[in-house]
């Protein structure tokens, strides 16, 4: 097995640097969950990847800080490459929050290169006015101190003058889920403009909606724990605990109990526990130390 913890990584903010199977998990697992990271494995002798690598390398340099590029010899360092199946170079991968999320084989041309490394960076989301973004945060804080209406009244005034704001968007569905009223979030969400609706934030509008829905169903947690302990192989009854955990907000037990669930069958119920997992970590901000730790747990269980 793999060693995950205590790896070193490179310096904050660096948009390209060299990686290598002991810094795999920091530059990109970790580093691709707030900005989104692209991995080339090349070798010295290989000749398409000199033709790509300064190409993708002056792509991401266009792109200011919005994606990174780490560069990864694979004569130095097979891990990664080997557990991730590549089978010629230059092999290319674009990871987002912890995943591969696309990829390519073979050199291509400039032209196609910057189209695919514009695309993988709008994944982490386009910068907004600094006016808005202030009024959001103040939103934000409302939400966070109790004040839902206050909360809500203030995203719905940021998009009468911005619609197509995600953040607004995200914290006004949340809002109506603060104030359980589920229908009215889910109105409001089904109501986004199409060029916003796979967002981070109304991803993660969307994944807190469909828990709070879950969470109107759960189990009793101690009825629920008394049957798993009872058998620890009932998939069912831990995944329903998993659920009741999160309910009563024990997230970071619901996360145990599924990461326990993923190790012992990864596909029950056609991988149940692992789209609960993402589910959970899509609902909460990005660097939530419950988010970071459980993602870096489960890659260490895939890549095991």
């Amino acid at each position: 097995m793999l060693e995950f913890s205590d790896s070193p990584k490179a310096p904050e903010g660096a948009p390209i640097v060299d990686g290598t199977d002991a810094t795999f998990v920091a530059d990109v697992v970790e580093a691709s969950q707030t900005v989104p990271v692209i991995v080339d494995f090349w070798a010295t002798w290989c000749g398409p990847c000199k033709t790509l690598g300064p190409a993708l390398e002056a792509a991401v340099a266009k792109q200011k800080g919005k994606v990174r590029l780490v560069k990864i010899d694979v004569d130095q360092n097979q891990a990664y490459a080997g557990q991730l199946r590549v089978q010629s170079i230059p092999t290319v991968y674009a990871f987002w929050q912890g995943q591969p999320v696309d990829g390519f084989q073979g050199a291509l041309p400039p032209s196609q290169v910057d189209e695919f490394v514009a695309k993988i960076a709008k994944l982490g989301g386009e910068g907004e006015d600094e006016g808005f973004a202030e009024a959001v945060e103040a939103a934000e804080s409302m939400l966070s101190e109790g004040d839902v209406a206050g909360a809500a009244e203030t995203f719905a005034a940021i998009l009468q003058e911005e619609p197509d704001n995600a953040a607004a968007y995200g914290g006004l569905v949340r809002s109506y889920i603060a104030l359980n009223d589920l229908d009215q979030a889910e109105a409001i969400l089904n109501g986004a403009p199409a060029e916003i609706t796979e967002t981070p934030e109304l991803e993660a509008a969307r994944a807190q909606l469909e828990l709070a829905r879950q969470a109107a169903s759960a189990g009793p947690v101690a009825d629920l724990m008394a049957k798993v302990e009872a058998d620890p192989e009932d998939h069912g009854a831990r995944f329903e605990l998993a659920t009741a955990l999160h309910a009563s907000g024990k997230t970071e037990e619901a996360v145990e109990e599924l990461l326990t669930l993923f190790r012992k069958d990864r596909e029950w119920n056609e991988g149940a526990a692992k789209a609960q997992l993402f589910k959970i970590f899509d609902a909460l901000p990005p660097n939530d130390p419950i988010v970071l730790n459980g993602r870096r747990k489960f890659s260490s269980l895939v890549f095991a």
